[in-house]
């Protein structure tokens, strides 16, 4: 009789493993199920409500119009969310990025604005694709002064990002004086990622191809290159990623300017999304950004998270405001979910993080 095979430790663990335990362990493995699960958890209660309990006009929940609306609201959160996901993953944080995004929206359209229209800038009337590109250079450049001072000077980003948050709001409202511009002041490729097109009876925008496919390229470069390899080592235990031979300094400020990158796009796309370019627009992206980010499984301690998670969570936030909002609550009620979400998925995170590796 053959004599069976030795049992190893894993092994050994997997029989003697509890349910939870397994649970914590896939958790762990892949960070994007649990945002997965809280979406069809969401998507299933207010269809129930709405089909079953005729609450509020949920009955509208699952109807293509309302379908491509709550995709259309992702996508200025969800664009930011990559370069807020891609900071958190090393262990840092971006206070600025809606002022950077703001303040590159509007160098945009203050270069593209037409010469003839009222209360302009010496600088107006440029080409709008040299109008966008400054813009975009204007966003890493703001976005790569934040690393710069991260590096350089070995200061926390929380302090960093708050003080430049500061810094590029004011220079936004000097520099362009708090002034609103419309959709018909400047040319229509300013507003061209606002363009919406048909699929059946769905209805798409060019801005949300334009995030979904920097989802595709940054979930890629973080998975299968070595620039994310260093990003998830950095984040994950910078002491040992360093003693590996990784230029850690190197890889933080990289991060901050691909994420002032994302940041121009993301100005790009607000512009056509809002068919305008104001100082005020989108007063809380920053702490939505954050919000999606931790919802969708990343840690807030580095080294682990997915975009595909972080896109998850940019969905939940916008489908429990759409779905509270059609069952006809208050706001208040609305914002008081989404903290109960970042409070829970907090805690769902220390909880993986105390799995053995």
């Amino acid at each position: 009789m053959a004599s069976s095979a030795p049992t190893t430790a894993i092994d050994e663990f997997a029989d003697k493993a509890t349910t939870m335990q397994k649970v914590q362990t896939l958790l762990h493995r892949y960070p994007w199920l649990s945002p997965i699960v809280v979406l069809a958890l969401l998507i299933v209660i207010f269809v129930f409500l709405g089909q079953v309990m005729g609450v509020g006009d949920l009955d509208n929940f699952i109807l293509p119009g309302t379908i491509s609306l709550v995709l259309q609201q992702t996508v200025i959160v969800g664009t930011l969310a990559i370069a807020q996901t891609i900071v958190i993953l090393t262990a840092g944080i971006d206070l600025s990025i809606g002022a950077i995004m703001v303040l590159s929206q509007m160098f945009m359209a203050n270069l593209a604005v037409y010469a003839t229209a009222s209360n302009v800038t010496f600088l107006a009337g440029q080409n709008p694709v040299l109008a966008v590109a400054v813009g975009i250079v204007v966003a890493t450049l703001a976005s790569s002064l934040n690393g710069f001072l991260i590096v350089r000077f070995n200061l926390p980003p929380f302090i960093v990002t708050l003080g430049t948050l500061s810094i590029f709001t004011a220079l936004t409202l000097i520099l362009f004086k708090a002034r609103t511009i419309q959709g018909k002041e400047f040319p229509d490729f300013l507003g061209l990622l606002g363009t919406g097109f048909q699929i059946g009876p769905f209805t798409f925008t060019l801005g949300l191809l334009v995030m979904l496919a920097l989802y595709a390229i940054f979930s890629y470069a973080l998975r299968g290159t070595a620039w994310g390899t260093h990003v998830y080592a950095v984040g994950d235990d910078p002491a040992a990623a360093e003693l590996s031979g990784i230029n850690v300094r190197r890889v933080l400020f990289s991060v901050y300017c691909v994420a002032g990158f994302i940041i121009g796009i993301a100005a790009w796309i607000t512009i056509g999304r809002l068919d305008a370019a104001s100082p005020n627009v989108a007063p809380d992206i920053n702490l939505e950004t954050i919000t999606a980010v931790v919802i969708g499984g990343t840690s807030l301690f580095g080294g682990r998270g997915r975009l595909i998670g972080t896109l998850l969570g940019t969905l939940i936030i916008v489908v429990l405001d759409f779905g509270l909002s059609l069952a006809g609550l208050d706001q208040a009620y609305r914002v008081l979910a989404i903290g109960v979400l970042v409070i829970a998925a907090v805690a769902v995170d220390q909880w993986i993080r105390k799995v053995k590796a």
